[in-house]
């Protein structure tokens, strides 16, 4: 059995609705994805998100559907806020896999453009 490789998803700007900012990636494509040529599942061990902005800006991430924002799908909830200029970076073990229906990390945050995300993930063979 092969080892899982590292792999640094991002970065990219959480946008102000709701929206896909990472997903495994497939056969197809997927979202923010490295290159792979079959279906995969990411290990996220490392979340960080940084502030660019000169006011504190708050976000929001779910492990949900495409697209989605359920009550109680949060990995990290409640508008989390960040101080101006600063970063958050939160350790865990979460799985996202091809084959699973809530496969997306999706997002939201207080303004556009200036919070910009970055995960460290471990990506395998399902």
């Amino acid at each position: 059995m092969a080892a899982n490789k590292i792999v640094l998803l991002g970065p990219v700007f959480i946008a102000n609705a709701v929206g896909n900012l990472f997903s495994p990636p497939t056969l197809t494509g997927g979202t923010n994805p490295p290159p792979v040529s079959t279906n995969t599942f990411y290990i996220l061990r490392h979340i960080s998100i940084v502030n660019k902005d000169t006011v504190a800006r708050t976000f929001t991430l779910y492990k949900d559907a495409t697209g989605g924002s359920t009550s109680g799908k949060e990995i990290i909830g409640g508008t989390y806020s960040i101080a101006a200029n600063s970063a958050f970076d939160k350790y865990c073990l979460i799985r996202l896999s091809s084959d699973e229906t809530d496969k997306f990390i999706t997002g939201v945050a207080s303004a556009a453009s200036v919070l910009v995300i970055e995960i460290e993930a471990e990506i395998g063979v399902v």
